[in-house]
């Protein structure tokens, strides 16, 4: 189940450098100019076989003008109200500043696993410097240097450590787990409303974990599923459904906890960027997708409106276009029908299983007629034979002579000719180069 680690703290702290080094990547904007990371970052980590989603705020500053600060600060109150764990990052060379003390003020009374990492401790002699941060009031404080990965090993291995602590899940009944996602005011709330006063068989939520994940058993128009963390079915509590920022943090958990995601956007609206945000967060985890485009009994149109539509959206959501798009009111209750049809075709096909003589036969031959390009000084790249891992969601592997030299333009060629034979659409699809 997911593991939200939030990363909390000022401006200028290393925040951004310490979320790269969290998750291996280099997906955080890091640069030395107070307030750069005002949209979230999210990414995936994983220590000790244990995996957990980083989130990325940005900096808490106090009675700012700045309209951004003030949003910063309520992000910094939704990491300690939904994350599982919070970094709190400061400056070991600034020494503690009055903002580190309202932070740690509001952490303090959170309850939560709250870990200081003392920032750009760079060499041992520096480690003194951390003696008086323990005036914040919190213990659980360690030096790191966020640039070259010092001491974030003993970092990690406590923030993990009541992540194996965890609760076994209960058990939950088998069948496709749906999310309904979208940015606020899109209709999620009304499309789950809908579902659930039609002709339906509710059961009680069932808590999954210690986690806090809702699922909520739905029977109707012919179809089975397990609704999943979506507006409407968690407990309020402080919910402020116009934050963009705790919309991202529920946005997360519904999609970890999904098999498919019904992504809604504002047909008034059109698509922007933070749909395909969200679109993006469902593909990287490898989710089926059905992109939902609601009001649209507010849009005029003619014959071309929704061709012209979903060109738009296809064009936006690149490369991966293979998805399904349906165009609904769920004011008017248009084809919901076809969503949940939708969303079960995509569910099965998500679970589809290709035999090797199959993919051989079919794709052997292509190679042959369209060879990928001389990799280096006459080599040629020769594929030997393809095989479908067993795995929950479709990934291929193809055996080969230079697995490291394959070009993205061919990979998505070879993407491309499976999904022309064997209809994956909706489907994130991952493809693996290995030497035989």
């Amino acid at each position: 189940m997911s593991n939200i680690v939030a990363i909390v703290g000022r401006p200028n702290v290393g925040k951004s450098t310490l979320f790269n080094r969290l998750t291996q990547s280099k997906e955080a904007i890091v640069e030395s100019v107070s307030g750069v990371t005002r949209d979230r970052i999210y990414g995936v980590g994983d220590w000790n076989g244990i995996h957990f989603s980083v989130v990325d705020t940005g900096g808490f500053v106090k009675g700012s003008d700045d309209i951004f600060e003030e949003e910063i600060h309520k992000q910094v109150l939704f990491a300690v109200d939904e994350a599982d764990a919070i970094v709190f990052v400061v400056d070991a060379r600034s020494g503690i500043h009055p903002l580190d003390e309202d932070v740690a003020d509001i952490l303090r009374k959170s309850g939560k696993n709250v870990l200081v990492a003392v920032n750009k401790v760079d060499t041992p002699n520096q480690e003194a410097l951390i003696g008086e941060f323990y005036a914040l009031g919190l213990h659980n404080v360690y030096p790191v240097s966020a640039v070259t990965g010092t001491g974030t090993g003993e970092l990690l291995d406590d923030l993990v450590k009541d992540m194996q602590k965890e609760e076994e899940e209960e058990e939950i009944p088998d069948m496709p787990r749906l999310a309904v996602i979208g940015r606020p005011n899109v209709g999620k709330s009304s499309l789950i409303n809908t579902l659930l006063g039609g002709e339906r068989n509710i059961v009680t939520p069932i808590a999954g974990t210690t986690r806090d994940s809702v699922y909520t058993p739905f029977k109707g128009f012919g179809h089975e599923f397990m609704l999943v963390d979506t507006a409407g079915l968690r407990k309020k509590g402080k919910v402020y459904e116009n934050i963009e920022f705790y919309s991202t943090l529920r946005t997360i958990r519904a999609i970890e906890n999904s098999d498919v995601c019904l992504v809604l956007l504002d047909a008034s609206q059109g698509i922007e960027k933070q749909d395909v945000s969200i679109f993006h967060l469902a593909e990287k985890n490898k989710k089926g997708i059905v992109v939902v485009v609601n009001k649209w009994d507010l849009v005029e149109k003619d014959q071309n409106t929704h061709i012209e539509f979903e060109k738009a959206i296809k064009e936006r959501i690149a490369p991966f276009q293979d998805v399904p798009v349906v165009f609904v009111s769920v004011h008017e209750k248009q084809r919901i029908f076809k969503v949940l049809n939708l969303a079960a075709e995509v569910y099965e096909k998500r679970a589809k299983k290709i035999s090797t003589s199959q993919l051989n036969d079919y794709l052997l031959p292509i190679i042959q007629q369209t060879p990928h390009p001389m990799v280096s000084r006459g080599r040629y790249l020769r594929i030997k034979y393809i095989m479908q891992l067993k795995t929950p969601t479709p990934q291929f592997v193809f055996f080969c002579n230079h697995p490291s030299e394959v070009k993205d333009p061919y990979k998505r060629f070879l993407e491309n000719q499976i999904r022309k034979k064997y209809d994956f659409q909706g489907v994130p699809i991952q493809l693996f180069f290995r030497e035989k």
